[in-house]
């Protein structure tokens, strides 16, 4: 496969580092020239021959400019883009005679809040969904090519229609970043000393308030019409909750139902949210303590799914919290106990 990448951007990039990695040929390109020097220099990309596979990474209100061009000097290729909005760049490729069989569209639900080359990762996508929309007049072959390479980008496949697509990352891709960036706005109004009390709650909630301007202005506008019933049914729960906060029962309420929307969203790889016990042991701040536990745990035959590392500078102790299955928890517990390690009650 010989892919030419049209857009140099932290997606078109990360796909092209991915790419290089497997010994595929690849030809990255962008107006930007910047931007195309460096996504170069990290790809090392050259084809020998024309591209068959097209990789529209670029933004969506650009893609009308571009994609004719493209077809023309590939005639033959297949051809992808990875927007985030699918049913306006389907309606433009339908326009264009003989290219909707050789085209799929498709969104990686991956990214960061920094953009461009310079944030580029070769596995960005490892374990990501990454959503494939085809149409009618997709072909088999198409799908076929277009499903391999996200598959071999260690991306998880879903087929959705453009339109049920566009619906679902309102909500679940959209409406946070909305939410993060109206947070994020009110600190421009706080007392600018109260801002080194803020805790790790704060930087998570805001995290993705450092995303792009104008990317997210092009984003939320091509979506309005999925974006806009959301933001009215959040602007009616926020009236509830401030004309019922004199109401103890009603705000205990609000936050359980947010509660309960956390507890529905999928765990690792879409499975089903898997519910964790913590381990915490206590070690000495020497070396070698770490990868010695870790030793332990392969001795007695658990899988860590996550950690935690609480330490002070000059602390002479650290407390480790490991998250395990509750089977596994109770299997390690006993195995460090009898090795001698200062292993606290399982929660």
């Amino acid at each position: 496969m010989r892919v030419r990448i049209v857009g140099s951007g932290l997606i078109g990039t990360s796909m092209g580092l991915a790419l290089r990695a497997q010994g595929r040929e690849v030809e990255m390109v962008d107006s930007n020239l910047g931007n195309s020097r460096l996504a170069n220099d990290l790809v090392a990309s050259s084809l020998s021959a024309p591209a068959n596979l097209v990789v529209l990474a670029l933004p969506t209100s650009n893609l009308n400019k571009i994609i004719a061009r493209e077809n023309k000097l590939n005639p033959n290729s297949v051809f992808m883009d990875v927007g985030s909005v699918k049913v306006k760049p389907q309606v433009e490729i339908d326009a264009i005679s003989g290219l909707s069989p050789r085209f799929c569209g498709s969104h990686p639900m991956a990214g960061r809040e920094s953009g461009g080359p310079e944030a580029a990762r070769a596995d960005l996508f490892d374990g990501r969904p990454w959503i494939l929309t085809p149409s009618r007049s997709t072909s088999a072959q198409t799908l076929q090519v277009v499903r391999g390479l996200v598959e071999s980008f260690g991306a998880i496949a879903i087929e959705m229609q453009a339109e049920e697509h566009d619906r679902a990352v309102a909500l679940l891709s959209h409406l946070p970043q909305i939410s993060s960036s109206l947070l994020a706005g009110q600190i421009t109004r706080a007392n600018l000393d109260w801002l080194p009390l803020s805790g790790q709650g704060l930087r998570d909630s805001t995290r993705i308030a450092r995303s792009d301007p104008k990317l997210w202005r092009e984003i939320l506008s091509l979506n309005r019409s999925q974006i806009r019933p959301l933001l009215e049914a959040m602007q009616s729960d926020l009236a509830d909750l401030i004309s019922n906060f004199d109401d103890d029962s009603a705000i205990e309420e609000f936050i359980a139902k947010g509660k309960g929307g956390t507890d529905a969203i999928p765990g690792k790889h879409g499975g089903k949210a898997r519910e964790y016990s913590y381990l915490p042991i206590v070690i000495e701040d020497k070396a070698g303590q770490l990868a010695s536990l870790f030793q332990e745990c392969a001795h007695a035959g658990v899988n860590v799914e996550d950690l935690s590392i609480e330490h002070s500078p000059g602390q002479f102790t650290g407390l480790i919290t490991l998250s395990l299955s509750r089977l596994d928890s109770e299997k390690l517990s006993e195995h460090l106990i009898v090795n001698g390690w200062k292993v606290q009650a399982i929660r």
